[in-house]
Parts: structure tokens; C-alpha cells; sequence
């Protein structure tokens, strides 16, 4: 690891151990989650200890569909929040880990076990917490998880990275064939002034370390994930003065949630093969409609053109139950319809999220 990268992490360490104390201590918007949480997530935080909750800094919900049994990792874990969480979700049998590289966080998340399995009362399932950097975390898994990982999350924590290409090898590498990493960060609408990408607060606000939203797509490929989906975006503003000056009015920056599969058969495009499915309303919370990403808001019982990749990521990952699937591939119709090629996100405020309406457009 180079200097200036050991010094990034040592930065930001030290902001989130030592300088911060509470979420509410955050000059900017971009690590705090906004709207309102889901009721299925305010029940859940009724069994988290509070001082976890407290200390929690994330700027999404990163808690995909169908989670039951499943085997699961929180890169950045930081107190411990959505490790908890997940855990509910989880259920018996499964198994959550939780790594970060700060000493004081831990803390806090290892604190809040015992919290945690006095209300758990065998419902929930397992939660450790260890310590190590994410651009290397799966020399800190038990050897028999890494492959075979069903489920990565990371709450605001990738673009705090020095090294954002290393941690999306590591979760290719940890993840079981049709896994998937799902996740919240900050992105930028253009690349970071170098200038900006030394200013230790930028860092620890989750701002110095933003992706330029085309270089994180052409990153993920290079992982090995072909086609990074976009599941709800929404535009971050500066709550402090002088760092909205700093930054002037150039730079946008955009809270966004990805899911990205480890399926390396996906095409770099959205092709068209004449192919369909059917929701059958059998996930746990999503009886009337499934929404993959801000395109795909799949209605239950409905016939729902897809293309290849999304019949993919639907038929050979822990969702194909949940479909009945038409067609195959053995005629092939072009580009689907709607595949776009421009930025992503939302111009206006509010998440972006909530599928299009349904009418089977592709990313």
C-alpha cells in the first residue's frame, strides 16, 4: 500500500474514532440517510441498541430482497447498525460478519452483541464483528466463507477507499457465483480536483473520496461486474458554508444505491432476446411487486419483457424462485429498448427509485 493511501485510511480513522461522537456531528448531508426508513426497518430498530444507533453514519438502506439463511458481509460496518439489522432479516441459520478498520466503532459494534442476543431469543441469526481494511477484508473471513458469500453491503463507506478498485476485486472474490454486492455511496457528476482530495474533512464527509459515476461503472466492469445496476439515487447538499465554497457550484454530488451480481456470462449491453418473466408475489415483504432497480418495478402476476442480462440476474441468483421464466436465447431482436448510455442519476432532489412504472425498460 502506498504512503498516501495509508495516510487516507489513517485520516479517516481518526475522523470517525476520535472526531466525530455522534452522526449529528457531520458537516455535510452525504453520510446520513434521508427520508423516512421502511416500517419493516423501524421495527427492526427497535432491537438495536441505541448507542449503536447513535454512532450509525450511512447515507442509504442497504438491505436487498430475500435475505433468508443467507451468509452475509458489511464492508465498514463501522457500530454496527446494519449488521444488526441484517441479522433480523437474516433469520436462524445465517450468518452476518461485520469488518472495519476502527478500533473505537468496533467497540461499540461488539458492545451492542450482547444487546442484540438478549432480544433476539433465537430468532435472529449470527453477528461477529472483525477488525481490517475492506480493500483487503477477505484475509479477514473464515477461509470456508470466501466463494461463498450470498450477500455483500456497504453503507457510505467505499468511496472513503484509497483504493475503490482493490475492494470491488475483494468482493468479486468473496462472493458465490450469482452473489451480489449491494450498496450505498457518494458519487460525483465530474472527477475530484486533486486540490479537494487532500482536505482531511472532505475525506471523513465522504466527499474527497466520490467517484466520478462513469469511472465507478467502467471500475465495476473491470471487477468483473458487467452491469452495475442503479437502484435509487437523490442529490446531496452541502450543510456547511465554507465547504460549499470550497467546493463551489460545479460539483454535484449524488447519494446512489448499486447492486451489482457476480454473473461474468452478462453481455456489456442490454440485448434482446424475446424474453419474459413472471413475478410469482413469494418474497417475505414484497407480495404485490419486486423491484430489481429504478427500471424494473416487476408487478406480480404480470407478464414482464426483460432482457438477457436482467433474465439473468433474475433466473441464475437466489431470486429464481420467486419467477416463472419465458423464452430463452436462441433468437436475438438488437438493443432492448430504453437502454440508455448518459448519467444515471436525478437531477432533482429525491430518490429516483421506484421503477419506472413498470413497463420493462432495461438500465
Amino acid at each position: 500500500m502506498s504512503a498516501l493511501a495509508a495516510s487516507t485510511q489513517d485520516s479517516v480513522a481518526e475522523y470517525y474514532g476520535k472526531v466525530l461522537s455522534k452522526s449529528a456531528d457531520l458537516k455535510t448531508s452525504a453520510c446520513t440517510t434521508s427520508g423516512r426508513p421502511p416500517k419493516y426497518l423501524r421495527d427492526a430498530l427497535r432491537d438495536v441498541d441505541p448507542k449503536v444507533i447513535e454512532k450509525y453514519y450511512g447515507c442509504g438502506f442497504v438491505f436487498p430482497q430475500s435475505l433468508s439463511g443467507l451468509t452475509c458481509v458489511d464492508l465498514g460496518c463501522g457500530s454496527g447498525r446494519d449488521c444488526f439489522v441484517l441479522s433480523q432479516m437474516c433469520g436462524p441459520g445465517s450468518k452476518v460478519i461485520g469488518i472495519d478498520m476502527t478500533t473505537e466503532q468496533l467497540a461499540t459494534a461488539r458492545a451492542g452483541v450482547a444487546f442484540h442476543e438478549g432480544r433476539s431469543a433465537g430468532r435472529f441469526g449470527g453477528v461477529e464483528f472483525r477488525e481490517g481494511f475492506i480493500e483487503s477484508f477477505t484475509s479477514k473471513l473464515p477461509a470456508d466463507v470466501v466463494g461463498a458469500v450470498d450477500v455483500i453491503v456497504s453503507n457510505c463507506v467505499i468511496n472513503l477507499s484509497p483504493d475503490k478498485e482493490a475492494v470491488l476485486r475483494e468482493c468479486y472474490k468473496a462472493l458465490k457465483p450469482g452473489g451480489e454486492l449491494y450498496f450505498s455511496d457518494v458519487y460525483c457528476n465530474r472527477r475530484m480536483p486533486e486540490e479537494l482530495k487532500e482536505n482531511d474533512v472532505l475525506w471523513g464527509e465522504c466527499i474527497s473520496g466520490a467517484l466520478y459515476w462513469n469511472d465507478f461503472l467502467h471500475l465495476s466492469k473491470k471487477a468483473g461486474f458487467l452491469d452495475p445496476r442503479l437502484v435509487t439515487s437523490s442529490r446531496i447538499e452541502m450543510k456547511n458554508e465554507k465547504l460549499q465554497e470550497l467546493l463551489g457550484n460545479e460539483l454535484e454530488f449524488y447519494s446512489a444505491t448499486y447492486r451489482l451480481f457476480k454473473l461474468p456470462e452478462l453481455e456489456p449491453d442490454c440485448e434482446d432476446y424475446g424474453q419474459a418473466v413472471v413475478y410469482k408475489g413469494t418474497i417475505a415483504g414484497h407480495p404485490n411487486a419486486f423491484e430489481l432497480d429504478e427500471h424494473h418495478k416487476i408487478e406480480t402476476g404480470k407478464v414482464f419483457p426483460v432482457c438477457g442480462n436482467t433474465n439473468s440476474m433474475l433466473r441464475d441468483t437466489r431470486f429464481a424462485r420467486h419467477f416463472d421464466f419465458i423464452g430463452n436465447k436462441d433468437n436475438h431482436f438488437g438493443i432492448f429498448d430504453g437502454c440508455g448510455k448518459s448519467m444515471p442519476f436525478s437531477a432533482g432532489g429525491g430518490d429516483s427509485g421506484g421503477g419506472g412504472g413498470g413497463g420493462g425498460g432495461c438500465c
